[in-house]
């Protein structure tokens, strides 16, 4: 069987991705890695997913059974435990997936490709932490699926490294669990997660670090204390601010990394600022026919971003499909200005609406967002909060620049 889709990846931009393909008219097939559909929104137990997408305020499980319940009610096809290996791509409209699954291995043939395999979590190692090789450490992700999956609680007292929203709703977490977290460690001079998260420090009386970065590990057996120490604007330790805290865990939350290893074998390019391939406005890679969305593509705040790049991806994904590839266009770069780290996505065609996903390198109040011969009033914009703009088509120019400045 030749499928028209086959989606990489059953988290929520996969889910979203394959009911789109579907109701498009696609014969869809999804391949997930794990046991069960929904990706990472399984061990999400706290609330916040859907209030953009749904206008409802659910809990992970909850916002993944809704995709969950829709794909099994389409009859949409998916196989589990399914571990992609290579990806051949032979011909525009024929490419091959090698894949091992729990009943051998298997080659599945497809004209179309959406691939959203999420991302991982960077470890110890990656932010320069040593020390001694103990039990006792873990990455935020690990320590919330062994609350939320198998009720085993991580540690006691607890030192987390990163203020980004995972790390902060574990502080949460563990603090309504009974452990005491000592402090959370941030190597910028402003915290990494949304405002709406970081109450969760005054609310529960933990101690932020600004920057901070924890050095090295010491115990026996098991975590017993933490080195950290100041940073200067550099981020290098600046000598003699060193101190040790007192703690049986240490829980990384340094952020996440897209998972392209599979899409990097195809020489498909890469954008440095994201970790996440270089893609069109139909969210299409430097490979045709192989479409990108949610986390794979850009580390997003919200699953409902990643939802909406899945439909995108879809319904573009079925078009390749259905019409022997997207039409030519006359591609218009998308410039990075001032205080604009990445953008999404790296090129646009000029004659359609378009949303770009874009992220600022500094803090700023009272900004203004400059796309094209728009501009945009906020408040504030800060680097842990992705901002989303619809741009017209109208507003879109040759070249089309994008920068955000007070």
């Amino acid at each position: 069987m030749i499928y028209d889709v086959v989606v990489i990846g059953g988290g929520p931009a996969g889910l979203a991705a394959a009911i789109k393909a579907h109701e498009e008219g696609g014969k869809v097939l999804i391949l997930e890695q794990a046991e069960y559909l929904g990706g990472i929104l399984q061990q999400c137990i706290h609330p916040g997913f859907g209030i953009h997408y749904l206008g409802e305020d659910l809990t992970g499980p909850e916002f993944a059974s809704l995709f969950i319940e829709k794909v099994r009610s389409l009859n949409i096809p998916y196989i589990l435990s399914a571990h992609v290996m290579k990806i051949e791509i032979m011909l525009p409209l024929a490419k091959k997936i090698q894949l091992i699954a729990p009943k051998g291995t298997k080659d599945i043939e497809t004209k179309a490709i959406v691939y959203t395999a999420g991302a991982r979590e960077k470890h110890g190692f990656e932010i320069g932490i040593t020390g001694d090789r103990v039990s006792g450490i873990y990455t935020a992700g690990e320590a919330q699926s062994l609350m939320d999956l198998y009720g085993v609680m991580p540690g006691k007292r607890v030192l987390i490294v990163g203020s980004g929203d995972v790390g902060l709703i574990m502080a949460r977490r563990l603090s309504l669990e009974g452990a005491r977290v000592v402090g959370v460690v941030e190597l910028m001079p402003y915290p990494g997660g949304l405002a709406r998260n970081l109450v969760i420090l005054r609310d529960f009386n933990i101690p932020l670090y600004l920057s901070h970065r924890v050095l090295e590990v010491h115990g026996r057996g098991r975590v017993e204390r933490v080195k950290m120490a100041r940073v200067n604007s550099k981020g290098k330790t600046i000598p003699g601010t060193e101190r040790w805290i007192e703690c049986d865990t240490l829980l990384i939350s340094a952020g996440l990394v897209p998972d392209v290893r599979v899409l990097e074998s195809l020489g498909i390019r890469i954008d440095p600022s994201t970790g996440g391939p270089v893609v069109n406005e139909f969210l299409e890679t430097t490979a045709p026919g192989v479409f990108v969305a949610g986390n794979s593509l850009v580390i997003n705040d919200l699953v409902d971003y990643a939802v909406e790049q899945g439909e995108r991806a879809g319904m573009q994904a079925v078009r390749y499909a259905k019409n022997g590839g997207l039409p030519s266009m006359n591609w218009i770069p998308v410039e990075k200005g001032g205080n604009v780290r990445c953008v999404i996505p790296h090129y646009i065609n000029g004659e359609n609406e378009v949303i770009l996903y874009l992220r600022a390198r500094k803090p700023v109040k009272d900004a203004t967002l400059v796309t094209g011969k728009k501009m945009h009033k906020i408040p504030v914009v800060t680097p842990a909060e992705m901002l989303r703009v619809k741009i017209k088509k109208e507003d879109i120019t040759r070249p089309f620049k994008v920068e955000v400045s007070p």
